[in-house]
């Protein structure tokens, strides 16, 4: 996870969103905070699973970490706020379906976690503006 976190990070562009999905227990948050001390941040990743959204705005790009799981309809997105918070920003999804997916959007990095024999799996969907960046 810290090495798919560190690449994932070296690519990461305001306006991206990194979808994670996957059962209880695959690794999102751990994906997540990854991504977050490859790219600088020092201290505690809580997960966002009460707060829904956490920010990360000293981080080059500033990062919203937002755990969807919670949300009973994807309609509550609005009442959030999401896209003030993503202004500017990157966004780390956990649940992204819960929120009603973010595959449209051309910036979308899917990656379905799945666990696999004594680790886990990683299975990754590049939306068209990760084309040229991922390997």
């Amino acid at each position: 996870m810290d090495a798919l976190g560190t690449r994932i990070a070296g690519k990461l562009q305001p306006g991206d969103v990194i979808a994670l999905s996957g059962g209880l227990g695959t690794g999102k948050t751990t994906l997540s905070r990854a991504i977050l001390l490859a790219l600088g941040h020092e201290g505690e990743v809580p997960s966002p699973t009460f707060t829904i959204i956490e920010t990360y705005d000293h981080l080059d790009p500033p990062i919203v970490h937002a755990d969807f799981y919670r949300l009973e309809h994807p309609s509550e997105i609005e009442q959030l706020g999401l896209d003030d918070y993503r202004e500017g920003a990157a966004l780390l999804a956990e649940w992204p379906d819960h929120a009603g997916g973010f595959a449209n959007e051309a910036g979308c990095l899917q990656i379905t976690l799945e666990i696999a024999d004594a680790g886990r799996k990683a299975i990754v969907e590049p939306g068209a503006d990760w084309q040229g960046r991922w390997p």
